[in-house]
């Protein structure tokens, strides 16, 4: 339709698996709304900083936190540093909130959408870490624009990534980690944190796992692990 704006690409599936249980649905309701970054009334170039009450020595992003083991490892290792976690899929939000209320984490803030949408709105070089995490490979070729990594993407995370900062990324679909490789191996603007060929099946000591993660090992799967760094602007200009 002539005028109309176009579509976001869709990254993500359904939004909800079984219905939620009472006691998920009450963290929904009551717990999330204190937590949620309210990414449709952000002005451009925010800080992310501003959406935690206390004084973070850095931020950190998940993009698609599953169940939320990973993001609330990292949280209570590292209370200096606030972590928002990004996850359209209200199951896995729960989950995270359960655990987020059990623990009583303070570092935690949570966007149940499209991680494209703060990412825009980040102003540049405010991130110390972003992880994606066994994302869905869409592996379909129709489905491939689907895939979180891509040049676009890695031109928004290259914008809002301080010199230095880390992108984590994991996969078990061989085809996905053949697409990632290709995508990161030609942007200059990170550059990979390997010493061995090894390393790419060893997940360091300080990358928390996941049950997604051990439910493949046990299936047959061997995830790839992949550590990117954020490199001097003026280096990858």
């Amino acid at each position: 339709m002539s005028g109309a704006q176009a579509e976001p690409r869709r990254i993500f599936g359904r939004r909800r698996g079984t219905t939620l249980r009472p006691g998920q649905q009450r963290l929904i309701e009551t717990l999330l709304p204190r937590l949620t970054v309210p990414v449709d009334t952000l002005p451009p170039e925010t800080d992310p900083r501003a959406h935690f009450s206390g004084e973070m020595d850095d931020v950190w992003l998940e993009v698609g936190f599953g169940k939320g083991e990973h993001l609330a490892r990292q949280a209570e290792v590292h209370p200096g540093v606030g972590i928002i976690g990004c996850e359209p899929f209200l199951d896995g939000v729960a989950a995270l909130l359960r655990r987020i209320e059990e623990t009583a984490l303070e570092n935690i803030r949570i966007l149940p959408d499209d991680a494209r949408l703060l990412l825009e709105r980040l102003a540049p070089a405010t991130l110390g870490r972003v992880f994606v995490l066994f994302p869905d490979p869409w592996p379909k070729t129709r489905h491939h624009k689907r895939r979180f990594i891509q040049d676009e993407t890695l031109a928004i995370l290259a914008r809002v990534m301080k010199p230095g900062a880390e992108l984590r990324i994991a996969t078990d679909h061989p085809d996905l980690a053949v697409w990632i490789l290709s995508h990161m191996h030609r942007y200059p603007a990170f550059e990979w944190v390997v010493e061995r060929p090894a390393d790419c099946h060893t997940r360091p000591p300080d990358w928390p796992g996941t049950r997604y993660e051990e439910k493949a090992i046990r299936d047959g799967r061997r995830p790839v692990y992949l550590r990117y760094r954020r490199v001097n602007p003026e280096k990858s200009s």
